[in-house]
């Protein structure tokens, strides 16, 4: 049987242009896509940049202007990898072209943004089918997604306690140099849009509940760096003498939140936890169980069961590798954990499956703004102390 193409054009060629190359290209070869994707080409403003990751990862064409994208009848789906500041024009023009739209995350830099692109979304789909996605891809490491299915399920009853983390430690030296993610103006937020943008989907995502209200804190540890890294991507060590320039976001935040179910929460992301790589962490206490998961031991998900007899009850490391798991049957044998990558390869699959059968890919524009204003929120809650309300 023969699969219609989906001509992929991808905005972006940095640390996530390669995350997202290696999954258009990985994820029809181990799994049984009714589209098969195909890289018509790849834009970027600096185009030998652009060419060394188009060749590495085949693309077919390159181009400077994403605007070359939209005009092309091969192209239909417009993948977005670049920061946040260009997210919304750049979305917003593909869908009004009748481009498939996915989006890294978080959505946008501010709500307004956000509101659009949802809106420009809702409006695309209802009058051409034409659907848009954003990049949470942790919601498909296949732990977290088995999480989700147990929480489902009822297995940990009524949720009273949701607890997220994520550290990260590559901004410890104040000598690193400056990127674009420590300018406001690119990046929208530090370590609040950057990673807690990340724990705030997960926990709506495995609780299936929404949060409702937060009170929240930022900081900035280091408020000038090195220069001359602005071009770079994530970290590295500069020097000591050389030109300083302003970091303009938060470097670490906490906050307190409420969830609509009734869950107590607490929230915390920071680039500044020395020795933590990449430490995102859930844990999730209900009525009748609990559920733990860690990134830097991503194949295992911890479960409490308290409905078994006392002398039987503790956590239970469950090993995720088993075909019955979630995306495990695209796999390896049972024992042979995945890695990083193969959370952008499931957003794929998911994505193409999604599309070729008519359906809302998730999450949608519209779970990206409902994050968007959490963010927001909690910025608001760090500037008077005060309770924000967090939903629309």
């Amino acid at each position: 049987m023969t699969r219609p193409d989906l001509g992929v054009g991808m905005v972006g060629y940095a640390f996530m242009g390669a995350a997202h190359s290696h999954a258009w290209r990985t994820a029809p070869e181990f799994f049984e896509l009714p589209m098969r994707p195909r890289l018509r080409a790849l834009a970027g403003r600096n185009v030998d940049a652009a060419s060394a990751t188009a060749q590495r990862f085949e693309w077919e064409s390159v181009t400077p202007r994403w605007q070359d994208l939209l005009t092309r009848d091969d192209v239909d789906l417009i993948d977005i990898c670049t920061p946040g500041d260009t997210h919304a024009e750049i979305a917003i023009a593909a869908l009004e072209a009748g481009k498939h739209v996915l989006c890294e995350k978080p959505l946008a830099n501010t709500v307004d943004e956000a509101e659009r692109m949802a809106k420009a979304a809702e409006a695309a789909a209802q009058a051409s089918g034409v659907r848009a996605m954003v990049g949470f891809t942790y919601r498909r490491t296949p732990a977290v997604a088995y999480a989700r299915r147990l929480v489902a399920d009822g297995r940990i009853g009524t949720i009273r306690h949701v607890r997220a983390q994520y550290l990260q430690d590559w901004l410890s030296d104040e000598n690193a140099p400056l990127t674009w993610r420590l300018d406001k103006n690119k990046a929208g937020s530090g370590a609040l849009g950057d990673i807690g943008a990340h724990i705030v989907d997960l926990a709506q995502f495995v609780s299936g509940d929404r949060i409702v209200r937060v009170n929240g804190m930022l900081e900035t540890f280091v408020e000038t760096r090195p220069v001359e890294g602005v071009a770079s991507g994530i970290g590295g060590v500069g020097t000591t003498d050389a030109e300083r320039g302003p970091v303009t976001v938060d470097d670490a935040v906490a906050f307190l939140a409420r969830f609509d179910g009734g869950a107590f929460a607490t929230f915390e992301a920071t680039r500044y936890a020395s020795g933590r790589r990449n430490g995102l962490r859930l844990e999730i206490n209900g009525t009748e169980g609990s559920l733990a998961f860690d990134f830097e031991d991503m194949n295992v998900l911890n479960f409490y069961d308290a409905t078994q007899p006392s002398a039987e009850q503790g956590f239970r490391r469950i090993i995720v590798t088993q075909p019955e798991h979630p995306y495990l049957e695209g796999w390896w044998p049972p024992g042979h954990g995945l890695g990083y990558e193969h959370g952008f390869t499931h957003q794929v699959v998911d994505l193409v499956t999604d599309l070729a059968e008519g359906r809302q890919p998730h999450p949608s524009f519209a779970d990206g703004l409902s994050v968007q204003r959490v963010l927001a929120a909690v910025e608001s809650s760090a500037a008077d102390g005060g309770w924000k309300e967090a939903s629309g």
